[in-house]
């Protein structure tokens, strides 16, 4: 089944470009555009006290700063933010984290693992930088125009994370934060960032997901060229399974992607099938040595742009790896190092 036959929407469609809409007491939901095929991210401001705590805050560009001064000029009606919240550290969420923070003299509330990936993600250090990606991206088997195009993009974190806090304030699994006179307790996920921060407020029945849990697109889960051993898609789906333990099944999950929606064991449930099926079908493409160039085809069924193909061999290795510890695939390299597996 559909994710729009076993999901409940309560709101039919998004608040418009520079306005808000308030979801549950105290908590206001808001879009803005992002100029991907994925073309928005939904952001959250909660009441607290005379404030307003910020959680997310789009891409640091032209675009997304306009519609915030929308935003300050019109709801927060002379009010300041109390802090700004980000999920994680991707630049749909993290962008404007500097620039918020200075502009209204509040912390940035963040994972410390998170916070410290992003700034070697803007300094291209500690194994960040794009000839480190560009290798580990060609003994992958990407090469000639793909491979090229994304050589060429140089830091795209840095464009759109014009800056980022040098300090922070950091924030744990358990954690509970009061806010607008309510406690949100933290849940960190893994798989899809280092640690990423979703919060719960009981109280009002309320997940504010990030991209842990979205209606409609499965999040993607990617290795990194310096944790090329990694296993994250088994991190994210064992994060899935604590969410759904800790949290109850009538909970309004406001994602970061889509509308806000109740039913998030069954769309858990329908994430779990969709990743069985997909490793199902690399097992079967892998009777022969493949590298996870080679079956970006098997899992994407679409023409790919540069963006989209740099995720699509992040999440290829994902399912590749994970079906190398699950024992189903062997890995092995060439004496130039060019990695490829096949089923044992």
């Amino acid at each position: 089944m559909t994710p729009e036959q076993v999901l409940d929407y309560p709101h039919a469609a998004s608040p418009p470009p520079g306005e808000t809409r308030e979801v549950a007491p105290g908590v206001h939901w808001l879009r803005m555009p992002l100029p991907f095929a994925l073309d928005h991210i939904n952001l959250w401001l909660l009441e607290d006290g005379d404030g307003l705590a910020m959680i997310d805050c789009g891409l640091g560009d032209p675009a997304t700063r306009e519609l915030w001064q929308r935003i300050f000029d019109g709801f927060f009606a002379g009010r300041a933010a109390s802090r700004v919240i980000a999920t994680h550290l991707h630049p749909d969420h993290a962008g404007n984290a500097g620039w918020l923070t200075q502009r209204f003299g509040v912390p940035l509330w963040m994972s410390q693992a998170d916070f410290l990936m992003a700034h070697a993600w803007r300094d291209g250090a500690a194994g960040y930088s794009t000839d480190a990606l560009v290798a580990h991206l060609a003994c992958n088997g990407l090469a000639g125009e793909r491979l090229d195009a994304l050589a060429n993009r140089g830091n795209s974190y840095a464009r759109v994370v014009p800056e980022f806090p040098r300090t922070y304030r950091r924030i744990m699994e358990g954690d509970e934060l009061a806010i607008g006179g309510r406690a949100w307790r933290v849940i960190m996920g893994y798989g899809h960032a280092p640690e990423h921060a979703s919060l719960h407020c009981a109280e009002l029945g309320v997940l504010i997901s990030g991209d842990m849990l979205l209606p409609r697109i499965s999040t993607n889960i990617s290795v990194q060229q310096v944790d090329p051993d990694a296993n994250p898609l088994a991190l994210f789906l064992g994060s899935l399974r604590r969410i759904t333990e800790r949290v109850p099944a009538g909970t309004l999950v406001l994602p970061s992607h889509g509308l806000p929606f109740r039913g998030m064991r069954e769309r858990v449930a329908q994430l779990e099938e969709h990743h069985r099926l997909r490793l199902g079908e690399l097992e079967d493409a892998c009777g022969e040595p493949k590298s996870a160039a080679d079956v970006i085809g098997t899992l994407f069924r679409r023409k790919l742009d540069v963006h989209q193909t740099l995720f699509a061999m992040g999440e290829a290795l994902a399912h590749l790896n994970f079906l190398m510890y699950d024992g189903v695939l062997a890995r092995v390299a060439d004496a130039d190092g060019n990695v490829r597996f096949v089923r044992k």
